[in-house]
């Protein structure tokens, strides 16, 4: 008779943070203030070498992977929206993002230069 040479895990293994998350949970990054690109900006190139658009969901954050995709949640209107990090900053004190005019606008743009937000994973 043969016994297998791999384990089979077991269903009640223990599992990992990650893996036991529901799906709909987010891991949080960071809180603080975002604010969002200027429309004079429009074109202008970003730190990963495309243009910037203000239609595009994107963002600028200074440590976060360039291509990676977080989720943006304003703590005032509850509203969230997927960006794709494209570009380096804010270099403005007390920010943690830079949205483009769509991302903020899919969140509430208020009639601020800034709002607090939550980013997650």
């Amino acid at each position: 008779m043969f016994t297998a040479c791999g384990q089979i895990p077991s269903r009640h293994a223990a599992c990992s943070a990650d893996s036991c998350r529901p799906r709909h949970e987010h891991e949080r990054l960071q809180s603080g203030e975002a604010s969002w690109y200027s429309a004079a900006l429009q074109g202008h190139l970003t730190a990963n070498g495309e243009r910037y658009d203000g239609g595009a969901l994107t963002a600028a954050h200074r440590t976060l992977p360039l291509g990676s995709y977080v989720r943006v949640r304003s703590l005032a209107t509850g509203k969230s929206v997927v960006v794709r990090i494209n570009d380096r900053g804010p270099y403005v004190k007390g920010r943690i993002i830079d949205l483009s005019h769509a991302a903020a606008e899919a969140l509430g743009l208020p009639d601020a230069r800034s709002m607090r937000v939550q980013i997650e994973r």
